[in-house]
């Protein structure tokens, strides 16, 4: 087995969840690799080489060939690098596990994403739906496939785990720059406990940025949300294309905007 830094390339954003998904299973897995920053509005001419279809981070390069997208990625480090598996051996428990984690990037994580780029009613409606699907993910935690365990992937952290908690821990950051409340302990006992316990590993805390970075972060993206939508004669839907009175400066910090949000949610 490889585990020598020349085989392995790895290329992400600081502040980018998919990233730190990546970056976790790596360092779960013990291998060596080398990093390279980059800049998730002005990609570098590596990262449009070797991922010409989405230009997006994260991009794994093993012997200089390239794998792309997050979940991807993450199956492929597991299948090549057996020691320490993220993925349950077995099939049915697997395919549950690939569930939940269609489940996180198709209904959590967009919904946490509109509490960001919401406001008034729009806003709590995007906090009554990432309620109701941490509601889903608690009754699993309680009664359903994962009752009783630890970590989503047992005794020790596995896929499902990496997908959520690098990416719930922005949800103490929107907590604080949006003031709401998204994880109540009362109301999710067990979800609460489930991701305290995930980030006080090491191998998380050395993953995670600190909080006050992301905090500034999260406000900075926020501010040019607030600032554009005041220069236009209607808010502009976050990823999608500009309306209104926008000028093309506008369109192009939308596009940027739309960019930088993506590498908040889960």
């Amino acid at each position: 087995m490889d585990r020598s830094s020349s085989s392995l390339k790895f290329l992400g954003s600081w502040a980018d969840s998919h990233t730190h998904r990546v970056r976790l299973a790596l360092e779960l897995k013990g291998l060596v690799f080398e990093y390279q920053e980059e800049d998730s509005v002005d990609p570098s001419p590596a990262l449009l080489l070797h991922s010409p279809i989405y230009k997006k981070v994260p991009a794994l390069l093993h012997d200089g060939r390239p794998v792309v997208e997050s979940l991807v990625i993450l199956q492929y480090i597991d299948e090549t690098w057996t020691d320490n598996p993220i993925m349950p051996a077995d099939p049915f428990e697997r395919a549950i596990v690939r569930f939940w984690c269609h489940f996180a990037d198709d209904k959590l994580g967009p919904a946490v994403g509109l509490v960001f780029s919401s406001v008034g009613e729009g806003q709590k409606a995007a906090v009554d739906q990432v309620h109701e699907n941490l509601q889903l993910l608690e009754r699993e935690l309680r009664e359903g496939a994962f009752k009783g365990r630890r970590f989503f992937g047992g005794d020790n952290i596995g896929l499902l785990d990496i997908v959520l908690g690098c990416g719930s821990y922005w949800l103490a950051v929107f907590e604080e720059v949006m003031e709401v409340k998204l994880v109540d302990p009362d109301t999710f006992p067990l979800f609460h406990a489930w991701l305290r316990d995930f980030e006080e590993q090491k191998e998380v805390k050395e993953t995670i940025p600190p909080i006050d970075k992301l905090l500034e972060y999260a406000r900075g993206i926020r501010q040019m949300m607030l600032s554009l939508s005041t220069d236009t004669t209607t808010t502009p839907t976050i990823g999608a294309p500009a309306t209104g009175n926008t000028t093309s400066n506008n369109d192009a910090a939308v596009e940027e905007i739309g960019l930088l949000q993506e590498s908040l949610v889960l």
